[in-house]
């Protein structure tokens, strides 16, 4: 396995692993040694949706690791319709890099995603951070396929990318903010991703539909220690949704950012990668 290397995200090299009958992508930089930060990414996401500015702060001082799961992006194979075998396949990737302990974050389906890990192998993971997301059965999880559905409908009536209007609020502040991630997201000019299929995104809306209707977990069995973020305003997954989850944990952080929405950790990066780094440490 090659030694990580601290660079910037936007010139880190894709690479490649093979497990379980198919090939992960990836993406590896910060410091070569210590336990890693595996980034569990959102509905429809690649490689190139996550946020320069929150994976490079967190490099500065840890490992991290951003993959694409199975059917994603440049990842190979057939994405699940369930979060649990999304995360057995997670964890197949994990176990492939050579990996006995991994702190997990988890954002909106990587969140629930990271949640199922925790729950079925509790070994391999040593913290935990949960952002955007919510627990099985959760308030207005399954109503997610409406809502995203309905902002690719309006994006594509005004020329915008969806996440501007899913992300973030439409104050001033959320507005700005938006513009300013969506930039970030196109630094990387070399070595892109491959955009999400449509029958992978089909599947992972499945997914996240039956996780809202799921029957709620048993989370007071967790036991690592647990950092929950959101922003107030969540669209996409309610920010009681947080609220409920940091309750459910035991000692758990909770922090929610202001003026902010789903992608509240974006919008607040700078505090949100302190905040990170300082419970991961």
């Amino acid at each position: 396995m090659t030694t990580a290397r601290a660079t910037a995200f936007k010139d880190t090299p894709t690479r490649y692993v093979d497990a379980g009958g198919g090939r992960f992508a990836y993406r590896d930089l910060g410091p070569g040694t210590g336990v890693p930060v595996i980034l569990l990414n959102h509905l429809g996401a690649t490689l190139d949706n996550y946020d320069p500015r929150m994976v490079d702060g967190l490099a500065t001082e840890r490992r991290v690791i951003a993959f694409d799961n199975r059917g994603v992006g440049a990842s190979g194979g057939k994405t699940p319709f369930s979060v649990a075998t999304m995360a057995r396949d997670a964890v197949t990737f994990v176990r492939a890099m050579g990996f006995d302990e991994v702190d997990l974050l988890g954002f909106s389906l990587g969140g629930f995603v990271a949640q199922e890990i925790v729950l079925t192998e509790p070994r391999l993971v040593r913290r935990l951070i949960l952002t955007g997301t919510g627990p099985a059965g959760g308030v207005r999880i399954d109503r997610v396929t409406g809502v995203t559905l309905r902002a690719m409908l309006k994006g594509a009536l005004t020329l915008k990318d969806p996440k501007y209007y899913l992300f973030f609020t439409r104050t001033t502040n959320g507005r700005q903010a938006a513009r300013a991630f969506l930039e970030r997201l196109r630094e990387r000019t070399r070595d892109r991703d491959a955009p999400i299929a449509i029958p992978a995104f089909r599947a992972q809306l499945k997914a996240i539909h039956a996780w809202g209707t799921h029957v709620p977990q048993d989370l007071t069995v967790i036991t690592q220690p647990t950092f929950v973020a959101n922003g107030d305003d969540d669209l996409m997954v309610p920010t009681a949704n947080s609220v409920d989850l940091a309750r459910r944990i035991p000692g758990s952080k909770l922090t929610i950012y202001q003026d902010a929405g789903h992608g509240g950790i974006f919008q607040h990066h700078e505090r949100f990668v302190a905040e990170a780094l300082a419970f991961l440490a």
